[in-house]
């Protein structure tokens, strides 16, 4: 292993202020677990469980293809997060020994669009959640609490990690119980069945889902006391959670004769829904506090001697500002395209980091650009587009059109799946380049 240049060490009990301080290693299984179950209770969780039910139009399909995607994406996730807790490293420097000092570049400046996109978002779902609660006059003020307590807490990450260990994951808990007792009382209805994607699709949606959280994840487990620790708790915390409230969004679906556009109103309409949701509308700030802080650390892969906390500051503020002007937009596209960048990178970079490189990356400043895995992340985003396009505008006709000459004009058959053919390409590329580079001694320029 080969860390970020000359650093200097750290007794501290907070996150370094900036790169090339050594990470204070003060979290265990139980701290991470709960940190990563706390961001995987969301609620957009129920939104894109909603959104997987109208794709496969079947509770028993939707509930499947939820635990599906969100186990492929939490083995990603939990993969990611070892990076972390073995290199020291914040995520976008790890990926240093992926793809050079270089090369991280393109990564990291991908990361942090889609995280000041995400933190974005939250504060939105917080300020629109809070509106459904109280009155539509008072979302500009929701937007700006939201947005002062996920950068307060992006200013102190490690002291908000034990807060959410100690408080909020109890009344969380409590909520959530609660939502689900009252949402499974009603009786089930069919689903609609107009606009079904198929089941792949939902998989596809679950998993976008979760593996979004992959590029934040060495951010926090940098801090871990164990690989083990890492992993177990990131992927456990995660995607048990997430499978709960994608489920949750599912079941509302069938019991509430809602949709994803209206699944969080009919959860507060509710008996006693209204204070179960704000339960969760306080917790829902930790995701927005997450995104923030891992744009701050994605920019310290290019600016490390900047002190953190006012980076925090500067993203803080132009997300809050963002909230008051931008709307929620096609939630659905930005996980389709969160996932074809991200999906078949972290399979790269999990398929290098364990068996290619045996875990010895050089995540240092004079880190070498490698062709092998770049080309391997190329093929397994390619993969992704020609089984799930997608329906942006400008981007998904050129991918129908090479779709349709693959398949000589036939449908994509219904057992192909772009998350797991694109994490299988994505793996077989990394280790097959990988081995071919050492074994001609071209594995960096």
């Amino acid at each position: 292993m080969t860390t970020t240049a000359a650093r200097t060490s750290s007794t501290a009990t907070e996150a370094p202020l900036v790169l090339t301080t050594d990470a204070p290693r003060t979290l265990g299984f139980l701290d991470q677990f709960t940190l990563w179950g706390n961001f995987g209770i969301s609620l957009f969780g129920p939104v894109t469980g909603a959104l997987v039910a109208a794709y496969t139009g079947s509770l028993v399909k939707g509930l499947i293809a939820v635990v599906v995607g969100c186990g492929i994406g939490a083995l990603v996730l939990g993969g990611a997060a070892v990076f972390g807790s073995h290199t020291g490293a914040p995520a976008m420097a790890s990926l240093r020994g992926l793809f050079g000092r270089r090369g991280s570049i393109a990564p990291t400046v991908l990361n942090i669009a889609q995280n000041i996109g995400w933190a974005t978002m939250e504060i939105i779902v917080i300020s629109q959640a809070a509106v459904a609660v109280t009155s539509e006059s008072w979302r500009w003020l929701f937007v700006l609490i939201a947005g002062f307590i996920a950068t307060a807490m992006a200013v102190r990450p490690l002291g908000s990690v034990k807060l959410l260990r100690k408080f909020m994951v109890w009344l969380v808990l409590l909520a959530s119980v609660y939502l689900f007792i009252q949402v499974l009382s009603k009786p089930v209805h069919d689903l609609p069945q107009d606009g079904i994607f198929g089941f792949w699709p939902g998989v596809d949606l679950a998993a976008a889902g979760v593996v979004s959280f992959a590029p934040l994840a060495a951010d926090y487990t940098r801090h871990s006391r164990t690989n083990k620790a890492a992993f177990a708790g990131s992927a456990l915390g995660y995607g048990l959670a997430a499978i709960l409230y994608y489920a949750l969004g599912v079941i509302a679906v069938a019991t509430l004769q809602t949709n994803s556009t209206d699944v969080i109103t009919a959860l507060v309409t509710l008996p006693a829904g209204a204070i179960a949701l704000f339960v969760l509308l306080v917790d829902e700030v930790d995701e927005a506090y997450a995104n923030v802080y891992s744009t701050t650390m994605a920019a310290h892969n290019l600016i490390g001697q900047i002190d953190r906390r006012w980076i925090s500051v500067a993203i803080g503020v132009l997300a809050t500002v963002l909230a008051l002007f931008v709307d929620l937009g096609n939630y659905t596209q930005f996980l389709y395209l969160i996932g074809s960048v991200f999906i078949p990178l972290f399979a790269v970079a999990i398929a290098d980091f364990f068996v290619v490189s045996k875990m010895n990356w050089d995540v240092s400043d004079t880190a070498r650009f490698r062709w092998q895995p770049t080309l391997a992340w190329v093929f397994g985003f390619i993969a992704y587009q020609l089984v799930n396009p997608g329906t942006v505008e400008g981007w998904s006709p050129f991918w129908l059109d090479l779709q349709q000459a693959l398949f000589n004009n036939q449908p994509v058959p219904g057992w192909l799946g772009a998350t797991y053919t694109s994490i299988v390409i994505s793996m077989l590329a990394a280790i097959v380049l990988g081995r071919f580079g050492r074994k001609t001694g071209k594995v960096s320029i």
